[in-house]
């Protein structure tokens, strides 16, 4: 088993913009290649895992959910990064496409995916961290033993001033994913 850097993947690797559904909406953050890379040269599973209830509230389509993650891993991969795997979320309990509209297991801060992931690529999730700019990334953290940093990036820098609101602190704060990924690879005690 090997340890994994779980990505969030909205406001954590590209621009928060509400529902991306669109290629042209989507930009990915200058320190999201360089952090990716740098989990790969390490040896750790770059993982994102991500709600998308936008597939739920019928803002898109599950396909535009894999072409925007074929872009990212095609951008990445320009950039000589790779991500091991990527998992969603497509529910909400609210949602007003009927086949999505539950309460499920894999909806970020419950640990469906996190615990998925560490099945198909054989992951120490005790020994992993959960990269994401939402409360929910610190509590899916907590839900299987792994660690949470937060970034300042995307929703992170007002979640964060909002520190009453969080309902678990996260291990580490960073200003970028590049920062916290910096950190935790860091050789030597923290």
């Amino acid at each position: 088993m090997r340890p994994a850097i779980f990505f969030d993947r909205d406001g954590t690797l590209n621009e928060e913009v509400g529902y991306a559904g669109r290629a042209e909406d989507f930009h990915i953050f200058p320190a999201a290649a360089p952090a990716v890379r740098r989990v790969n040269q390490a040896g750790w599973a770059a993982v994102v895992i991500t709600n998308q209830a936008g597939v739920a509230r019928g803002l898109f389509p599950e396909s535009a959910v894999a072409a925007l993650h074929a872009l990212l891993g095609e951008r990445l991969a320009a950039a000589g990064a790779r991500l091991d795997a990527f998992y969603y979320c497509p529910h909400h309990p609210e949602g007003a496409v009927a086949a999505y509209a539950r309460v499920c297991d894999c909806r970020k801060p419950q640990p469906g995916m996190l615990r998925q992931a560490a099945h198909d690529l054989d992951l120490d999730l005790a020994a992993s961290w959960v990269i994401g700019d939402r409360r929910m990334d610190v509590a899916v953290a907590r839900a299987v033993g792994a660690r949470a940093a937060m970034v300042k990036t995307g929703y992170g820098a007002r979640e964060l001033a909002d520190g009453d609101a969080l309902s678990a602190r996260p291990d580490l704060v960073a200003d970028d994913v590049l920062a916290a990924v910096g950190y935790i690879l860091q050789p030597g005690d923290r």
